[in-house]
């Protein structure tokens, strides 16, 4: 076939590109060029696909959508909270601890104060006067506590007992903020107080640390010769309610709880038989003994059992016929054998005879009966707990038939269950607050009164006082006898007879134990006898049955030390 040049030409170029010689190959691979391979020079480049460009046009929308959503949150749904936050890791809250209130008595002695930490600036440290005899009055406390942190989980003072607790609120204040601005690396920039720490208020107290301190010296000192486990004494304001004293006996330390770091001691405290947490003034409960006969005496008065005047015979023994094997009588011994009594003589020498008559009847003496004697008890506060916060305590007991069943399985009452009440034993129980706010009533004209501890409350009586409505003529014939108890060569309280004071008392020795080898010994009364303005009561808990000295010559010690350094409480 013919073809033109040109054609022919081109058949041969053709046939030259599918042709390739061998030298050609060992050229390229020479990189004649010299291409960095490693840097992907000399390589031919793909055209990206279509599909790849779409994946990754998705994959970009996607990421962008995400972002429009977070910010979204951040910014709008959330913006607040977030703004909070992050404002919040700059600005810091710091406490401003509120200074707590200082406490005096009613002198003006400093009873507990505050100083400065020098180990942690936040706040100040609580300071105990350290004088025997005040601890179950003032309490301790619990200082605000930090987390490992550095953070207060709890913000308050806690008062954990007596004045701290009862009134914390007061002593509290409240407590201020400061704000601290920090950089990222936490370095305080500025600082900005919002609010002002409020200090807690001071207080007055009624007591006089140093006749309370006096009072417990004294406990301590029989208890620890003698062999008492515990002992308490209260002096109150017979008109006004306000207490000049109240201690117990043993105490703990409420600087050593407060700081909380003797833990030896602290355990001992835990451990100790003798309870020195006890508040003996307010939640001992005691068998009163003798000490209730005044208040059976204007019980059988007022119900018109017997004239003051009339005389009972106190033989050594009673004897009540057996109904069930009249060879066996039921014997009821007195202390002693007193010969005739009236009734002031039966309170001066205590005679129990004459009380086992007047309380559940003898013969043809005519008795009170136990339902006459819980009412005139639960008169004068006895068998009832206090209301106001400070003195709340135990109620109790006064026995009765319903409290026999209840503790007896069901056992009936006996004329001997009345006999052993109107001498304040059998289940008889009563605290000492009790005691003196029943004693102030002798003394006061018959007004039962509710103790106070602030200085300035004790002055507001209105809702303290229950007015009972008593027969001073009958009044005065038990406070006679209670003199009498003092001033008569045969009295039993005669240790109180002093040139330098007048006193009217009643002792008490109330016995303990299965085999009776213990006692608890009371002495209660009030002074000036002419002019009556405190009342007082000591307990001594739980001493040997045959000593002789007891809470009388407490209060005799007492009493002497007043007439020296404090004759103004005496006048």
């Amino acid at each position: 076939m013919f073809k033109w040049p040109w054609q022919r030409s081109h058949i041969r170029y053709e046939k030259r590109e599918k042709d390739i010689d061998p030298d050609e190959i060992f050229i390229d691979s020479e990189n004649l060029p010299n291409f960095d391979v490693y840097q992907f020079e000399g390589r031919l480049e793909k055209p990206i696909s279509r599909r790849s460009l779409f994946s990754l046009g998705v994959v970009v929308l996607i990421i962008i959508l995400v972002f429009i959503f977070r910010i979204g949150n951040l910014q709008i749904s959330n913006g607040e909270y977030y703004f909070t936050k992050s404002e919040n890791n700059r600005l810091r809250n710091s406490l401003i601890f509120a200074k707590r209130g200082v406490v005096y008595d009613r002198v003006g002695t400093k009873l507990v104060w505050n100083a400065e930490n020098l180990q942690d600036k936040a706040f100040d440290l609580r300071k105990y006067i350290p004088l025997d005899g005040l601890s179950h009055l003032l309490g301790y406390l619990k200082y605000p506590s930090k987390d490992k942190y550095g953070f207060y989980f709890t913000e308050v003072f806690d008062g954990k007992d007596g004045v701290e607790k009862v009134y914390n609120d007061i002593l509290s204040g409240e407590n201020g903020k400061r704000i601290v601005e920090v950089d990222a690396l936490g370095a305080v920039q500025s600082e900005n107080i919002i609010h002002n720490a409020q200090d807690g208020e001071n207080i007055t107290l009624t007591v006089d640390a140093d006749v309370q301190n006096k009072i417990y010296q004294e406990i301590k000192s029989l208890a620890q010769k003698v062999g008492f486990s515990g002992g308490a004494g209260i002096i109150m304001d017979v008109n006004t309610g306000a207490v000049l004293a109240m201690t117990s006996y043993p105490e703990y330390s409420s600087q050593i709880l407060t700081d909380g770091q003797n833990k030896s001691v602290i355990n001992k405290y835990l451990t100790d038989k003798n309870t020195p947490f006890l508040n003996r003034v307010i939640d001992g409960l005691y068998t009163p003994g003798s000490t209730v006969k005044p208040y059976m005496a204007f019980a059988a008065l007022s119900e018109n059992i017997i004239d003051p005047y009339q005389n009972i015979f106190g033989a050594a023994y009673i004897s009540i016929p057996n109904p069930y094997d009249s060879t066996k009588p039921t014997i009821f011994k007195d202390w002693k054998a007193h010969g005739y009594v009236d009734m002031k003589k039966a309170l001066a020498v205590s005679s129990d005879i004459y009380f086992y008559e007047i309380g559940g009847g003898y013969e043809n003496q005519k008795g009170l009966g136990i339902l006459a004697i819980d009412k005139y008890m639960k008169m004068f506060g006895f068998g009832e707990a206090l209301s106001t916060p400070f003195f709340s305590g135990e109620a109790g007991v006064i026995p009765t038939p319903e409290w026999k069943k209840a503790n007896f399985d069901g056992d009936e009452w006996r004329v001997g269950n009345t006999y052993h009440t109107s001498i304040g034993q059998y289940g008889f129980q009563v605290s000492p607050v009790q005691m003196v706010r029943a004693v102030s009533a002798l003394a006061n004209g018959g007004r039962l009164i509710e103790p106070e501890i602030l200085l300035d409350q004790a002055d507001h009586l209105d809702d303290r006082v229950t007015d009972l409505n008593l027969n001073q003529a009958d009044l005065k014939i038990v406070r006679e006898g209670m003199h009498d108890g003092v001033i008569k060569d045969y009295g039993v309280a005669k240790g109180l007879n002093s040139s330098d004071y007048t006193v009217a008392a009643k002792t008490g020795t109330a016995e303990l134990g299965v085999y009776k080898q213990y006692v608890n010994s009371w002495v209660t009364g009030f002074f000036p006898y002419e002019n009556p303005k405190y009342a007082f009561v000591i307990i001594m808990e739980k001493g040997p049955v045959a000593n002789t000295t007891g809470a009388t010559s407490v209060m005799r010690q007492v009493l002497d030390y007043m007439a020296v350094y404090k004759s103004e409480y005496l006048k």
